[in-house]
């Protein structure tokens, strides 16, 4: 007892010691920051509010600055990104540091969204690995190449919630939901920024976009979102408060509106909910031009918009300058104060201060680094992985996969040998030439102990017009000289000669991501037609799909043998795929966004609320909540993966059947490996609480824990559920649980588990 008692106080003082010393460290801070803003003019102070992009670099939006070294030498720049490179990083510093009458260093940032060079899945890939210490090791890979290029600000991760496939952006975010967003969201803060900001190799992280970007009405970027708190707090910003709870840097506004208001001067959601509820110390940057986009929104002028983002809490404008260009007028009119101006700008400060940029300026630029940090032999090891285990089975009819290293193998489709549609959306400082081609990767896994026969088989779409903006950053899309029949009869050819047919099929890189919004999720025309002539020619047939987001796959389902979901899985996706499909890797991946049957059934997710006229089952029934035309269930439900093994769950024990406020129930489940194959196991932890003050989703995620067992063997999972895994938002949007009965569920995916009850007393 005497040893608990000094290790306690123990504990009690190291605690202590390290509060004062952060305690210490901010008055430092403080104190530093204040004697340069004596120092320094209004105009200065403006200067450091303005984020800009010479262009010539990375290209990520449609307005670049001008005169960018004249305002730097003048003061007007806080921050830069779209440049990289030790050299031009270092120009651009240099000129801060020793041409500006006060030397104030410079922010570089980039768009580091799923890899640096060395190139990862989308996220919305990386997400169905269900593998956290993975996708921290990706962000860490990131963090540590960037930083050897001279970026230290990453405007990532984004963790928007997306429960509608037509919006583009779902490619960039973790899927539909909220608690495995949150997962995510503390992962990848803290590969990006490790433990100490200061160090040479990580990087300040950028929670985006602020807030509720992916409920975008009708799919369609930069459009108007409205929902209701409830649904806000319970389902869409719990990832991005994680975000924040994990300690990130820097918050980007979105281009939506928020209650009507746009979020970048939207005061309500960067400084009573971000700072006054969240207690985010951090800053707030806009997103490309969003300020000034709030003229269109119909916040006013320039000058009135400007001031309206600044007041609501609003530190750095990027690219659109309205701040350098109408702050000080609006200073002078009284319509904003020198105290606004101050509290943005010290935000600013504070945030170069913690990246150690006042005591090296020049700590982040070191020429000999990316030879020895990027695209190393080990980091492509990681893409590699991460790209196997992003991928998703679908289908496996008498287990057609994994394929033999034997025979002769079909291998068609307009992305077998692309290269540069490998790498995905937002890749922008990703190397398209070094993308390993699903071709090459068979050819290096097989050797000559496999004849390949390839062919193109179809374009990705016939259409001229469509094709053209698709390769608007380049050619994504090339459209064949030859006739689609002829291409398809030569595909045909090659098959009638091959054992099995693999069609590697999907969307090039420009048909998701930003401004990539689609109203049909089918796959085009002309896939479609080569997969119907492949499947009646009776073969064995395996669709390799390769896309950013869900698509709706019910003819596919029905002609394929079997269906690998792959996404865009980056730099090493012919090797990563070929080690799938040829059973190196037994597939492990879950999906984090429901596949729906159709676009008539978006918004389609997994926790839903029930109505008042439940169908309990896919059958019609008149005046229930269904369609005439289709089923209700999705087509592939959330955390949905097949296996090369099967899992058999059995021995469902809960602890106790009651717990209390302070208390925890402890579950058991047994899961026992019965085929072949050695494999992983997403095992998943639902929840579903029966009687609320408000409606209830019928099923919460709570819980999961991937496990390897080996064939023939059985494990026993262990979770724990508490008062606090009960609580949420309710009407008066207080976080807290409520007394009474709650069943719970473990399995394999949402719609199959085991089931058990319990209650909540309070």
């Amino acid at each position: 007892m005497r040893i608990q008692k000094i290790f306690i106080g123990v504990l009690i003082i190291m605690f202590s010691c390290q509060d004062k010393n952060a305690d210490l460290e901010d008055g430092k801070m403080d104190e530093y920051i204040s004697n340069l803003m004596e120092k320094m003019t209004v105009q200065e102070k403006i200067g450091q509010l303005n984020l800009v992009t010479p262009g010539g670099g990375i290209l990520t939006g449609s307005v670049v600055s001008t005169d960018v070294e004249k305002k730097i030498k003048e003061g007007a720049v806080g921050g830069i990104f779209g440049i990289y490179g030790p050299e031009k990083v270092g120009v651009a510093q240099k000129i801060a540091v020793e041409e500006s009458r006060l030397g104030i260093p410079l922010l570089f940032g980039s768009d580091v969204i799923h890899g640096y060079k060395t190139t990862f899945p989308i996220l919305l890939g990386l997400s169905c690995s269900w593998d956290m210490e993975l996708i921290e090791k990706t962000a860490r890979v990131a963090a540590t190449e960037a930083t050897a290029d001279g970026i230290f600000w990453n405007f990532s991760p984004m963790v928007d919630i997306a429960r509608d496939p037509r919006w583009g952006r779902i490619a960039e975010g973790a899927g539909e939901d909220p608690y495995m967003g949150s997962q995510i969201a503390k992962a990848m803060v803290k590969g990006y920024q490790g433990d100490d900001l200061t160090k040479a190799n990580t990087m300040m992280a950028t929670v985006k976009h602020f807030a509720l970007y992916g409920a975008s009405e009708a799919g369609r970027d930069y459009n108007t979102v409205d929902m209701s708190r409830l649904r806000m707090f319970n389902d869409y910003l719990p990832p991005y408060k994680a975000a924040i709870e994990a300690g990130a840097g820097c918050v980007m506004s979105s281009f939506n509106d928020v209650d009507g208001i746009p979020a970048s001067g939207n005061k309500w959601l960067l400084t009573e909910l971000l700072r006054k509820q969240w207690g985010f110390n951090g800053f707030v940057v806009s997103d490309y031009t969003s300020v000034n986009e709030m003229i269109a929104h119909g916040m006013g002028d320039l000058q009135a918009v400007s001031a309206l983002a600044i007041k609501a809490g609003l530190d750095m404008d990027m690219v659109g300058e309205g701040f350098l260009t109408t702050l000080e007028k609006s200073l002078n009119l009284g319509k904003v104060s020198e105290d606004d101006i101050n509290l943005a700008c010290r935000r600013v400060l504070e945030a170069k201060y913690k990246l150690g940029l006042f005591e090296d300026p020049f700590r982040y630029i070191d020429e000999s680094r990316p030879e020895e940090d990027i695209l190393t032999a080990e980091n492509r090891k990681v893409a590699s992985a991460a790209a196997a285990r992003a991928c998703v089975l679908l289908k496996n009819e008498n287990k057609v996969l994994p394929l033999k290293k034997s025979g002769t193998i079909a291998l068609v489709g307009p992305l077998a040998n692309s290269q540069n549609n490998m790498l995905g959306t937002w890749a922008p400082t990703g190397r398209h030439n070094l993308a390993v081609k699903i071709i090459d990767g068979f050819k290096n896994l097989v050797g000559d102990d496999v004849e390949i026969l390839y062919t193109k088989g179809a374009n990705i779409v016939d259409d001229t017009t469509y094709a053209k903006k698709l390769n608007v950053f380049g050619e994504k899309v090339n459209i064949d000289r030859r006739s689609p029949e002829e291409m398809i009869k030569e595909a045909l050819s090659i098959s009638a000669k091959a054992d099995v047919i693999v069609a590697v099929v999907g969307e090039a890189t420009e048909m998701t991501g930003e401004s990539a919004n689609r109203t049909n999720l089918l796959l085009p025309e002309s896939q479609k037609k080569l997969i119907r002539a492949l499947a009646k020619t009776g073969k064995p047939l395996v669709l390799v799909m390769m896309t950013g987001r869900p698509l709706a796959l019910v003819e596919e389902n029905e002609l394929a043998d079997a269906i690998l979901q792959t996404w865009h899985p980056g730099v090493e996706a012919g090797n990563a795929i070929a080690d799938v499909i040829f059973g190196n890797y037994n597939p492990s991946g879950k999906l984090t966004a429901t596949f729906p049957r159709n676009v008539g059934q978006i918004p389609i997710y997994y926790s839903i609320r029930n109505t008042g006229r439940p169908q309990e089952s896919d059958t019609f029934q008149k005046f229930k909540s269904n369609y005439l035309d289709v089923e209700n269930s999705p087509l592939f439900p959330f955390g949905y993966g097949l296996s090369y093994t099967t899992f058999q769950y059995s021995d469902f024990k809960l602890s106790k059947k009651t717990i209390a406020t302070n208390e925890s129930i402890s579950i058991t489940v047994e899961i026992k490996n019965t085929a072949d194959f050695d494999g992983e196991e997403v095992v998943q932890l639902y929840v579903r609480d029966l009687v609320s003050s408000i409606t209830r989703p019928m099923k919460e995620l709570k819980g999961f824990e991937k496990v390897l067992i080996p064939k023939g063997e059985t494990k026993e999972i262990t979770f724990e559920i508490s008062e606090k895994d009960l609580r949420f938002y309710n009407g008066s949007l207080e976080w807290d649980s409520e007394a009474g009965n709650f069943e719970v569920f473990v399995g394999g995916n949402s719609n199959d588990c085991l089931k058990e009850s319990f209650t909540l007393v309070k």
